[in-house]
């Protein structure tokens, strides 16, 4: 992003384009200037001609020259995104908004809570914590889709079950002859985590009926609200504030977050829809 103009895209090339799902692709990226983010922040992914969405990266942070962005197809915009092949040229602005704390969940325990499409931003999150795995006092990650066919990242996701760093359980809602995981909502592989609830960290990132539900599971559980955090990305649009699409309270979504402590906007009506 310009420093000077951040409404300026950077021309950008797409290296290659990876079919993660029916309806969702990963597109790697190559802008023509250096740009570094912040595992939970977001950019602006712009098409020449058609308009512009927001993403938050699904790429390892700490890779400054290439970055990937993981999209579902649900408009006119994210329709030409899929349709982008290697070669092409769109424009990209950012980053913006806010991160993970990392540095504060040092030396606590750790559980990440993933769903659906939420494992794009998911994905960047886990790349910085397996850097500093050493950091963390214990680490636990529980995922859910809605069928096998679903889950996005399937290779890497294989060999996090492997790690012995951290403790995966994934779930689908719905199972079929090949998958020998769980069955049934992400909440329901919540129980028996042995983990510091008074103290320990909560992450959750997913669709907002699924973030709805985790929370209030978690909440159950003995988390406290200011260590539940929260990926919102409600309605963004300009990335900056301007447009006031992205209000929680007296929260912009694009400024003040994505990224938010659920006891900074558990009070405010509608934050889920």
């Amino acid at each position: 992003m310009s420093k000077n103009n951040p409404y300026r895209p950077i021309e950008t090339s797409v290296l290659s384009v990876i079919t993660e799902t029916p309806t969702i692709k990963t597109i790697k990226l190559q802008p023509k200037e250096e740009i570094t983010f912040k595992t939970g922040q977001f950019i602006e992914l712009t098409i020449p001609g058609v308009g512009e969405a927001p993403f938050t990266p699904s790429s390892r942070p700490s890779i400054n020259n290439m970055m990937e962005v993981t999209v579902m197809k649900v408009g006119k915009v994210t329709e030409k995104i899929h349709q982008l092949k290697k070669g092409d040229t769109v424009g990209l602005r950012g980053p913006f908004g806010n991160s993970y704390p990392l540095d504060t969940f040092t030396g606590k325990e750790v559980l990440v809570v993933g769903g659906g499409c939420g494992f794009a931003p998911i994905r960047s999150l886990m790349y910085e914590i397996f850097e500093r795995s050493g950091d963390f006092k214990q680490l636990f990650f529980r995922g859910g889709c809605k069928t096998p066919e679903d889950f996005l990242y399937k290779k890497e996701t294989a060999e996090w079950v492997k790690r012995d760093d951290i403790d995966v359980v994934l779930t689908v809602d719905e199972g079929n002859g090949d998958w020998k995981g769980k069955v049934g909502f992400v909440t329901s592989i919540l129980d028996g985590i042995d983990i510091d609830f008074k103290d320990g960290i909560a992450v959750v990132c997913g669709p907002p009926i699924m973030m709805k539900f985790t929370t209030v599971r978690l909440i159950d559980m003995g988390f406290r609200a200011s260590n539940i955090y929260l990926s919102m990305e409600k309605n963004m649009s300009c990335g900056i504030g301007k447009c006031g699409h992205c209000r929680i309270g007296p929260y912009y979504v694009c400024k003040d977050g994505p990224v938010f402590q659920y006891d900074r906007i558990k009070d405010y009506p509608d934050i889920w829809e």
